[in-house]
């Protein structure tokens, strides 16, 4: 991503463990595609999530 984009602007996805809305991150920069959680919490929480 650019320097420059306003927040506003980033892409986001849902979090199917705890359905709230997350923004792209500059970490993420690299591997966006694959990123499904929006946190370790919820990644770690997943097996239940999907019983």
């Amino acid at each position: 991503m650019p320097k420059g984009i306003p927040k506003a602007d980033l892409p986001e996805k849902i979090c199917p463990v705890c359905g709230r809305p997350f923004t792209w991150r500059k970490k993420w920069a690299d591997c966006w595609d694959e990123v499904k959680y929006c946190s370790e919490r919820c990644r770690r929480r997943r097996q239940s999530a999907s019983s």
